[in-house]
């Protein structure tokens, strides 16, 4: 029975993969660290206002057989031109942010070497052998059993950390003050994930669909989307909890480095809650970024060498060209520009909060054209939460550039 359910599930725990890095293990545990509870609020907003856009992704996959990427084309070409620019602009900054907090958490666990840009090499090189001689059949394996082997410790960790008689911090939400802005919007921006990863998980799913010796239809797509979609909000809470009970008003200044932050976060938890649990924090932090990286290792390359294939005409797969190109381009981050990493994460992330309006727009549109056959479409009370998600998601964005002038 077991074995069953695991396998209907795939592109959604690929997105669960995804989306469960920088966004859970880094900002929702600052979160944690800086307000307690109190930012549990735009947590919760972030996520099921979003919730439409992302699922859009495989439905239309499933009903069309075509990924976003190709509806967007069909929606106009300009709109794939501002993708790929767009894309072209944050995936080798996004894929090192994830690379060097991995390397870090490695580097605190595994020892061996304090050097991040060997370790950073390794985990490329692991990420990289994983998805060429693997492919995607492998990845669906494997991603199984790093959030299933996540999704244990964090909750064990948590419930640890709740234990503890310390523990206690009240539920009061806040809003954060004019210089807490800034992360609330990439904190937001980022949770569950940036909104193009919509876009992966449209891909993904039709990578599914080759592996599968029976159709995937619809009810049994959204069903894998669901899993995957609320684990991002459940492992949200987790880390969030855990910064919000072990690291809030620790007095501990916590460093803009993810790789050092990471270094913090554990040995704040082996402290509070004992060396015995090091080996589960230890192994909730680095099954969280090894994920991400992983997994946006394999969707940024699948994406450009579909643009390509699209606006180029390019007959045979760019797959192994991009997916070269990104590794090489995060290294060359790493070690040329590692100074100013800071500054292009606070780009990125704010660049998927000023555009995540427009992509649930575009996924709207898309979903409720004549591209998408009428039966698979969303439901009309699923259109009304579609309005009122872009009207969130629009507002937030407006109310942010505003409080900028100030």
């Amino acid at each position: 029975m077991i074995t069953k359910f695991l396998s209907k599930l795939g592109p959604g725990i690929l997105f669960a993969g995804a989306a469960i890095g920088v966004s859970h293990l880094v900002q929702s545990t600052r979160a944690g660290a800086d307000y307690g509870w109190g930012l549990l609020w735009a947590l919760f907003l972030a996520i099921i206002f979003k919730y439409p856009f992302f699922q859009f992704g495989p439905r239309y996959a499933i009903a069309t057989q075509e990924s976003l990427i190709e509806g967007y084309y069909k929606l106009g070409k300009p709109i794939l031109w501002l993708y790929f620019i767009l894309n072209l602009a944050v995936m080798f900054t996004i894929q090192t942010a994830v690379t060097i907090v991995t390397a870090g958490i490695a580097s605190e666990i595994f020892g061996i070497t304090t050097n991040l840009g060997i370790w950073s090499a390794v985990i490329l090189a692991t990420c990289l052998c994983i998805l060429l001689f693997g492919r995607y059949k492998f990845l669906d394996k494997l991603m199984k059993v790093i959030i299933l082997t996540l999704s244990i410790c964090s909750i064990l960790a948590l419930g640890i950390a709740m234990g503890n008689e310390d523990a206690s911090i009240g539920l009061g939400q806040v809003f954060p003050p004019q210089e807490g802005l800034l992360f609330l919007a990439a904190f937001m921006g980022w949770l569950p994930a940036p909104m193009d990863i919509a876009i992966w998980h449209s891909i993904w799913t039709l990578e599914k669909k080759k592996t599968k010796v029976d159709k995937l239809n619809l009810k049994e797509g959204l069903f894998d989307f669901n899993v995957g979609y609320w684990a991002t909000l459940l492992l949200g809470i987790c880390f969030m909890g855990l910064g919000a009970t072990v690291m809030f008003q620790s007095g501990v200044e916590f460093s803009n480095s993810g790789g050092v932050f990471a270094s913090q976060l554990i040995a704040l938890y082996t402290t509070n809650l004992g060396t015995a649990f090091y080996g589960i924090i230890g192994l909730a932090a680095f099954t969280t970024m090894f994920s991400t990286t992983l997994t946006t290792l394999d969707a940024s390359p699948r994406v450009m060498s579909k643009i390509g294939e699209l606006l180029w005409k390019q007959k045979n797969e760019q797959y192994l060209g991009w997916i070269l190109a990104l590794c090489f381009g995060t290294l060359a981050i790493f070690f040329f520009f590692l100074s100013e990493m800071g500054l292009l994460v606070q780009i990125a992330t704010v660049l998927s909060f000023l555009t995540a309006p427009i992509f649930a727009f575009l996924n709207y549109r898309l979903v409720t054209s004549s591209h998408m056959p009428k039966a698979a479409q969303p439901s009309k009370s699923m259109r009304w939460f579609s309005y009122l998600g872009i009207a969130f998601l629009s507002l937030f964005t407006i109310g942010y550039l505003i409080s900028l002038t100030r």
